[in-house]
Parts: C-alpha cells; structure tokens; sequence
C-alpha cells in the first residue's frame, strides 16, 4: 500500500486509492483469524464518530478489536489508510438509488444535499477530512457522479456547472460542519443543543457589552427563538438557503439562454 514516507515525498498521490486494486485486494484476507478489513474499518468509524480524529490510533484501534496491533498492518499501512477506507464507506450511506427515484435535477439535488447533510453531521470529523484526503472511493466517486449529473441537468453551460456544483455543495458542507460543531459542543458540555443554544444567547444577550453591537439583531434573534428548537431552525434555514440556491440555477439558465457568447 501507500508508505508513509511516499506520502510525505509525493503528497498529491498519496491515496490508497492510488495503489493497484489486485494488490488492495490481495491485502483484504489471509491475515489473523477473525479480523478483516471491513471489521476494522467499522471499528475506527465507531472510534471516529465517539472520538475525533485526533484520539483515532492503531494501538487503541487495535485494543477496540482485541488485537495485537501489529495484527492490522495485514491490512493497511498507516492509519491514512483506514481514515480513507472509513470516508468512503461513509459515502456508501447515501442511497444512490432514492436520488434515482427523485425525478427532475430539483428534487435530485435536493436528496443528495439532504443526504450529504446528514452524513457530515452523521461523522463530525468528515468534515475536516475533505481537504487532508483525495475521496477518490468508488462510494465518493459515485456520489460525485450523480451531483454531476443533477448539475448537467439543469440546462446550464458546461463551463459554469462547477460554479453551480461549488455554489450548492459547498454551501451544504459549511452548513453540515457547523451543525456538526454545534452539537459537538453541546455533547461536551453535557447539555441539549436547545439549553446550550438558549444559554449561549442569553449569556452574550445580558451582558452590557453586547447590548449596543445586538441592537440590529435583536429582530432576528427574537424571530429565531420562536420557533421552540434549534432542530427546527437547521431545518427550516436549510431548506430554504437550499430553494434559494435552486432557484438562482433558473434564474442562471435562463439567462444563459438569452445572453449571447461573448455579452
């Protein structure tokens, strides 16, 4: 597989993904009785989920499964390895077929956004990983396809479906990694994501030095507290950022059908 130290000489292909599939598959059995690659990859997920990418190591990896840890580089390599076979699996988690059963590029969009949502939000530290890792899975692969194809879709310009592709998806990362921050914190401080939001408002809202900076938002925040939970507000915000960005691909592609090349 990938060495660590080719990762470190050449890092623009540094993936196991990269590595020949025979041997990747040749590596996926024949090592200690009762262990796979797809039972240690389940494991760092639980580990990854509960625990952060930071706490992720093949000695508690290995203590997780009852293990030597030297049991789990008949597998893999580096922990790298098993970051990126854990990232694709969990693009195995959107269901490709429902994007299929959703009909025209609006509601197609619309499922896979969802669904990206709720994985990022699923595995807090998917997030951080985009940008370490090259998501060259053949789960990741696929998924990317059918955004492809929902983007190719809509009737937009080839040379500025990446822009709608970036304006839609990124949009859903961001919003996905702060909903996935924001119940972290919650977790750690022991509280539900209504009592650590209510409490976080009201602490900055009582202190004297805020009062002038809220003045203007004090509307907003009134109207967002009305709505009895933070659940309902990432929902309803996020639909309809989601139906604003949709209809400003209609927008666009009408436009692009009046404007000339070169205007």
């Amino acid at each position: 597989m990938v060495k660590a130290a080719d990762r470190a000489r050449n890092p623009a292909r540094s993936s196991v993904w990269l590595e020949n599939r025979d041997r990747r598959a040749a590596r996926s059995g024949g090592g200690p009785a009762g262990l796979d690659r797809d039972r240690i990859v389940a494991a760092s997920i639980r580990m990854l989920d509960e625990e952060g990418l930071a706490r992720l190591s093949m000695r508690k990896l290995a203590t997780e499964l009852n293990v030597t840890a030297m049991s789990l580089y008949w597998y893999v390599d580096t922990k790298d390895d098993i970051i990126e076979y854990a990232i694709d699996t969990c693009y195995g988690e959107i269901d490709l077929a429902e994007v299929d059963a959703a009909g025209d590029w609006r509601d197609r969009i619309k499922v896979l956004a969802l669904a990206y949502r709720r994985m990022l939000v699923r595995h807090p530290w998917m997030s951080p990983c985009a940008g370490q890792y090259l998501n060259i899975g053949p789960h990741a692969i696929a998924v990317g396809s059918k955004i492809q194809e929902a983007i190719r879709d809509t009737g937009l310009p080839l040379e500025r479906q990446p822009s709608a592709m970036s304006a839609v998806f990124q949009f859903v990362y961001g919003y996905g990694t702060i909903q996935s921050q924001f119940e972290r914190r919650a977790a750690e401080a022991g509280m539900s994501q209504d009592d650590f939001y209510g409490e976080s408002v009201k602490a900055f809202r009582d202190d004297p030095q805020f009062v002038e900076a809220l003045e203007p938002m004090a509307e907003i925040l009134d109207e967002r507290a009305s709505h009895g939970s933070v659940t309902a507000i990432w929902n309803r915000d996020f639909d309809y950022a989601l139906e604003i960005l949709i209809a400003g691909i209609e927008v666009m592609v009408e436009r692009s059908r009046t404007v000339r090349p070169g205007e």
